[in-house]
């Protein structure tokens, strides 16, 4: 099938390269004429593990290619995907006129009947939007179709070709044949294709992502109480992970979520309620534990230290999650931001994504290219971040390095008793 996707992001890049993976004819157009230049020399904007070899081998086949000519990748496509950025809004509400723009010029490019999905992740009745400007450039047959992604940053291979689901909203029996054939090798289990209307499965994209969140905030509101009673964490999370109808993912307490989608997917589902009169009062008491857990780890070194003024301090990690250089809305600002505004000097490391903390911090911060050359001399360390290299380090020559023993993690990646063994003062989150 001949595809085109218009924004050249992450969401775009995978959908494209995975596409091209299973045979279409797929090309990436975006307004950026530096990322499409990167793209066309073997350069990936992004780091993602494994796109960067699955890019190299679709573009050597010539199912890949990538394109700043709108009209050109549209012209002959059967199905193009709209994966532009939806920026908040003043209020919370999603920006949509990226999207709406890139329709309309699919709109003025399409010659043929075409299905036009969107892929960004927008509010319920955006598909009526995109429709309505569509319709007002051209007199060409086309369906629109609602087909959000569910990708987690640092495994969106594998969740592209191995789904939990796929959920398409499409009104016309023509398009969800189109999408079906598309989507077919990827569904070749159990795992299945949901069929619904667009508006339907718009407000699903929001409602998984603000479920996730809300189990994240659910268990550092229990973490905070566990710190006020003696109770661990950790045995909790671990009986409440054994109920079947509960499970074990995103019962991990820490210093708050963040990311491209969570923060901003709530926020905008909030707003969305309160344009039809509802108030989700359940998600703006996530997004208030997810604010006070972001100020945590500060707090805790406050109490611990009285002034941080003229201290210095390390960190691990700085993107918002491991596997990914992301570092927008991290928790890692927060608590970077934090000790610099109390008169700290701070040192980070992280194994990717440096390049975009230095966008955010500047010179304010130093980086080292190793965990321990972020020890050097800190009167305490940070763990922000739970890459995996940072789970089992050297704890004699942390020690060595640093000039006072003293862990704050964020995580919860090390256990309190052997961190008091080897020496450490140590801060976790609802742990004894």
């Amino acid at each position: 099938m001949r595809i085109a996707i218009i924004g050249s992001g992450y969401v775009g890049l995978v959908a494209g390269t995975c596409f091209a993976d299973s045979g279409n004819d797929v090309a990436c157009v975006d307004i950026d004429e530096r990322k499409i230049r990167m793209l066309q020399d073997g350069q990936v904007p992004i780091y993602e593990p494994g796109l960067e070899e699955l890019i190299k081998k679709n573009v050597k086949e010539q199912r890949l290619t990538f394109t700043t000519n709108l009209a050109e990748g549209v012209a002959n496509a059967q199905a193009v995907f709209i994966a532009v950025g939806t920026p908040e809004g003043e209020s919370g509400e999603a920006d949509l006129q990226y999207v709406l723009a890139a329709a309309q010029a699919v709109g003025r490019a399409m010659k043929q009947y075409t299905v036009v999905v969107d892929k960004s992740t927008v509010p319920v009745g955006t598909a009526d939007k995109v429709r309505d400007a569509i319709a007002k450039v051209t007199n060409v047959e086309f369906d629109v179709v609602s087909n959000p992604e569910f990708l987690k940053e640092g495994a969106a291979l594998d969740d592209f070709f191995k789904p939990d689901r796929v959920v398409i909203g499409a009104d016309t029996e023509r398009a969800r044949k189109i999408m079906g054939e598309l989507y077919a090798p990827f569904v070749r289990t159990e795992n299945p294709i949901l069929f619904m209307d667009t508006r339907s499965a718009e407000l699903t994209k929001y409602a998984a992502n603000a479920m996730l969140a809300t189990r994240i905030s659910f268990m550092n509101d229990i973490s905070a109480l566990c710190e006020k009673v003696g109770a661990d964490v950790d045995f909790v999370r671990k009986g409440l992970g054994a109920d079947k109808r509960i499970g074990y993912p995103f019962l991990f307490p820490g210093v708050g979520y963040g990311g491209s989608c969570f923060p901003k997917d709530v926020k905008a589902l909030v707003t969305t309620a309160r344009e039809y009169g509802l108030e989700l009062d359940l998600l703006r008491a996530v997004e208030r534990t997810n604010e006070r857990q972001k100020k945590l780890l500060v707090n805790k070194a406050v109490k611990h230290y009285g002034s941080l003024e003229g201290k210095k301090f390390g960190v691990w990690g700085l993107a918002f999650k491991p596997k990914t250089d992301d570092m927008r809305e991290a928790p890692s600002i927060e608590v970077i931001e934090g000790l610099i505004g109390k008169g700290a000097t701070v040192i980070a490391h992280d194994p990717v994504s440096s390049h975009a903390a230095k966008r955010v911090f500047g010179d304010r911060i130093r980086y080292a290219e190793l965990p321990y050359d972020a020890l050097e001399g800190v009167d305490g360390l940070f763990v922000v971040t739970e890459w995996n290299e940072f789970r089992h380090p050297d704890f004699d020559r942390m020690k060595k390095l640093m000039k006072s023993p003293v862990v704050f993690d964020g995580r919860n990646i090390f256990q309190p008793a052997r961190m008091r063994e080897q020496g450490f003062t140590y801060f976790g989150i609802g742990r004894k």
